[in-house]
């Protein structure tokens, strides 16, 4: 089924209650307290095939010793579990260990009281590459069926599908890539290994020859250059909407409980993420990164990084600013915009994710709005930190895992993946129901009953 924007007014894609921004008029004062800028993965030895029964008490395990998780875990009174003979319920694991319990050389099946937090192909959305080649597909699939979402404008642009940069996949895509550069040789784009995160191997270029040079086989002219790592390369947004003169991105968390049906859920405590020196197009300042990345783990390095606030403000902070610089309803059309981008890009895995039924996953969104209010998509992390600096960031952060535990467990308190994945409104928290499939669906059959 298809889906129409979500009302401003609060009422959600699949007739589902959304929050606004709230709090008094005019400008936010300073930014809150810093949020966490790094993430950590621990490692898993093989699991075995036995397990012990007992009494309806969660044993849980964690790959990620960070205190916001194990805290919410023993304050629930669960027991730490065993890795080694698979006597566990609850497993916040890395990407990693959840890929080896579906490979099929570990011979591991998960049974009916075991949950991970990780679907075992969270890839096809979350590796830069693979994001691209989805909605890329989503898109061509929707124009072959006459969709009228797939509609385009006079320049060839989709009209309401345009919210990820250009972007092509390196070495593949080379060729083209450079046929489109000289089309617009006055253009900047960034280079980004697929498969890393927090800023690391990113680079900015304006001309042919500083990839050729990165390729190193410059000799090769157009022909693909030589490297042994997929990159992607993006045309840069250089017209961002800045605030203090700075450049800032958003950090949004999104739930997925079940790609078949599809189930969102939008935290409300999302936050912005800004660099600690003032925007500059100038090409002198091409190679400095803390004009142009917004990644905590870049920008704590700066000297004019501030280790009071982290450089972050909330997205209700956010959202009073657009309200107060540019209007009431160009904040509540820019915050619907970011609602469906991050709808259609999961609507864009959705038939190729494996939708494991004893899996779920908290992504965190990456989002830029350039200076006409126009958000873009730039990535989604499988893997959002979890790490804490401040009082502020740990409240924050676990109360985000409180909810997601209450979300995805059933009433019971106890993992079981025959429940039907539909919580109540009243343990969603400070989460909201962005998309649910199953009540969009119900929704279209009463109008077309009516």
């Amino acid at each position: 089924a298809s889906i129409g924007y979500p009302s401003s007014s609060g009422s959600s894609m699949g007739g589902s209650t959304a929050a606004s921004g709230s709090g008094s008029s005019g400008t936010p004062a300073a930014p809150p307290a810093s949020y966490g800028s790094s993430s950590g993965a621990g490692s898993w030895s093989g699991l075995g095939a036995g397990r012990s029964a007992h009494a309806q008490v969660v044993r849980w395990l964690s790959d990620l010793e960070k205190t916001v998780i194990v805290s919410n875990f023993e304050k629930r009174g669960w027991a730490k579990g065993s890795a080694e003979d698979g006597d566990w319920n609850f497993y916040w694991c890395s990407v990693y260990t959840a890929r080896s319990f579906f490979s099929v050389d570990s011979g591991y099946r998960l049974t009916d009281d075991q949950v991970i937090n990780h679907f075992p192909n969270h890839y096809e959305l979350t590796r830069k590459d693979c994001i691209v080649k989805n909605i890329k597909r989503y898109r061509k699939d929707l124009e072959k069926d006459g969709s009228p979402m797939a509609e385009r404008d006079e320049h060839g642009r989709y009209v309401h599908l345009d919210f990820i940069p250009v972007t092509y996949v390196l070495p593949a895509d080379y060729n083209i890539f450079v046929e489109e550069f000289r089309r617009n040789p006055s253009s900047t784009w960034i280079m980004k290994p697929a498969g890393k995160a927090q800023g690391i191997g990113i680079f900015l270029i304006n001309k042919l020859s500083q990839l050729k040079k990165w390729s190193r086989d410059p000799a090769k002219g157009n022909q693909i250059p030589h490297t042994k790592e997929v990159y992607v390369i993006s045309r840069y947004i250089d017209n961002p909407l800045l605030i203090g003169g700075k450049k800032f991105d958003l950090r949004l968390y999104v739930l997925v409980t079940s790609y078949r049906p599809l189930k969102v859920y939008m935290y409300r405590l999302g936050f912005c993420r800004f660099c600690t020196v003032k925007y500059n197009t100038s090409i002198s300042e091409l190679d400095n990164m803390f004009v142009h990345l917004t990644n905590v783990s870049i920008q704590k390095h700066g000297d004019e990084y501030n280790d009071s606030h982290g450089g972050k403000w909330t997205v209700e902070n956010l959202r009073l600013f657009i309200e107060g610089t540019r209007g009431k309803e160009a904040a509540d059309k820019l915050f619907d915009d970011m609602h469906w981008q991050i709808v259609h890009s999961l609507k864009a895995v959705q038939n190729v994710m494996s939708s494991d039924k004893h899996c779920y996953e908290c992504y965190g969104y990456d989002i830029i709005i350039d200076n006409a209010l126009k958000p873009w998509l730039i990535e989604v992390n499988a893997s959002p930190s979890m790490a804490h600096t401040t009082p502020s960031d740990r409240i924050m952060k676990s109360s985000l895992i409180n909810d997601i535990i209450n979300i995805v467990l059933p009433p019971s308190g106890y993992p079981d993946v025959k429940w039907n994945k539909s919580p109540s409104k009243e343990v969603l928290g400070k989460f909201y129901t962005l998309y649910d499939e199953e009540l969009a669906a119900a929704e279209a059959r009463g109008e077309r009953d009516t």
